[in-house]
């Protein structure tokens, strides 16, 4: 298998505004190529011994390998959370034209 040049990161955020904010800076500072923000969804989790169910909202981040590392630490700052989800997952496959594009750019 060829060597992962791009990744798919996704991240959750206690509003719509945070996400923006979030992902119009990952883009303008070259940390992701692309952020894509969804409509409301529901969380379920576990924090601190209590279930929580709350809205957030979902980004879904495209960068290379050379910026994952510095994408992590900074949507980590920007973060209004202790602990955000910040989840990379390796591209193994796409169009080659859309790929290349995120490695070019971010």
């Amino acid at each position: 298998m060829s060597e992962v040049r791009t990744y798919v990161v996704f991240v959750t955020a206690p509003s719509e505004a945070e996400a923006a904010r979030i992902g119009r800076t990952l883009v303008e500072e070259r940390l992701a190529a692309c952020a894509n923000i969804t409509g409301q969804i529901r969380s379920i989790y576990r924090w601190q011994d209590t279930i929580e169910d709350e809205p957030e909202f979902l980004m879904i981040l495209k960068t290379s390998a050379d910026s994952l590392d510095a994408l992590i630490a900074r949507a980590n700052e920007l973060h209004s959370f202790e602990v955000p989800e910040i989840i990379a997952l390796p591209i193994h496959q796409g169009f080659p034209p859309y790929v290349d594009w995120i490695a070019r750019n971010a």
